[in-house]
């Protein structure tokens, strides 16, 4: 970990009130491990500082959540078929299964909900079992009822004062206004995640209706068409919040030639650097609120000046950031997770 990093480790650390002397229980909400990429995911990362820190992980694929009835033989609640892992360094082969069984929630100390979307029905039937867990006792991250109450693309419009002009709708009229108004926008579906079916319609752009036909659904789907942001070619910043506190480095995922998209799932480069003092406003007006309503881990997507979107499900980032600047974003996740459960 290089110097400057230690210290702002160390000073974000102390603002957590972190450092567990006692082992924990904590399960990860996972898709499945198979489709994990270890050289660059985050869940994983938050795995391998949980078991540094001393705690047993274990990983829950959330198709197998369920909930019983309590009744003659039978303990009540929602269970999950739990994988006790033990995490390896290498990315290639990272962990070995020591156990399995069908396990209730309320025997971990702390549930991390990691599934990423879509955010379909079968994901808000996740949040809703989540939720009767959390009744019986479960210390659930994030809380299931601010995830579904938190789309990620709407989210944005409750700040609206540092968000670009944005509309949305499913009315292809008023979209048309929209793009005549602004020349040159960037239109994207609400449920979409890595840069998926995101576009950019220029006021003269030929193929302008059929784009609109096609992700309105011929004005059967609402979309978010924003202005067109130039500051892209200089990235689209992550910035990660742990309990409501700004990480001190962001991503800024910067577009490859000819895109105009920075997902790192569409070929972006993710360059870390300090947050500039307009990330730093955004972030600490967002970080107090969006903590208070349960939400201990929030991806915030700034271009520019301007806010773009508020992640929640699954947001990432914490490898790239790790490797660049030696900032352990994952391991100050964990503190605050000990925190939380009161062994800090």
């Amino acid at each position: 970990m290089i110097a400057g990093s230690v210290t702002q480790q160390l000073h974000f650390e102390k603002h957590l009130l972190g450092g567990s002397s006692q082992s924990l229980k904590i399960a990860f909400i996972v898709d499945p491990l198979g489709s994990l990429k270890a050289w660059k995911d985050t869940s994983i990362a938050m795995m391998r500082a949980a078991e540094k820190h001393g705690h047993d992980v274990y990983a829950i694929d959330c198709a197998s959540l369920c909930w019983r009835r309590p009744e003659a033989g039978h303990h009540g609640g929602v269970f999950g078929e739990a994988i006790h892992l033990h995490l390896r360094p290498d990315d290639h082969d990272w962990y070995r299964e020591t156990g399995r069984e069908t396990m209730p929630l309320k025997a971990f100390a702390a549930v991390v909900m990691r599934k990423d979307p879509p955010f379909d029905f079968e994901y808000i039937t996740a949040t809703w079992l989540l939720e009767r867990a959390e009744a019986n006792g479960v210390r659930v991250f994030n809380r299931p009822r601010a995830l579904r109450e938190h789309s990620e693309k709407l989210a944005i419009t409750e700040f609206d004062e540092f968000t670009p002009p944005t509309l949305v709708a499913r009315n292809m009229q008023q979209i048309q206004h929209f793009i005549d108004e602004q020349r040159d926008i960037i239109l994207k579906p609400l449920d979409g995640m890595g840069g998926s079916q995101i576009f950019r319609i220029h006021r003269n752009d030929p193929n302008r209706n059929v784009i609109l036909e096609t992700l309105t659904h011929e004005g059967q789907r609402t979309v978010m068409a924003q202005q067109y942001l130039p500051e892209i070619s200089q990235g689209d910043k992550r910035i990660l919040l742990i309990a409501g506190k700004p990480v001190p480095y962001c991503l800024a995922r910067i577009p490859k030639a000819g895109e105009t998209r920075g997902n790192l799932a569409v070929g972006g480069t993710g360059v870390a650097q300090d947050l500039s003092p307009r990330d730093r406003e955004i972030a600490e007006k967002l970080g107090p609120i969006l903590f208070k309503r349960g939400l201990m881990l929030v991806g915030l997507d700034v271009i520019g000046n301007h806010l773009t979107e508020i992640n929640v499900t699954s947001p990432t980032c914490m490898v790239e950031i790790r490797q660049q600047t030696g900032f352990d974003a994952a391991g100050a996740f964990i503190t605050a997770i000990e925190h939380a459960c009161g062994v800090s």
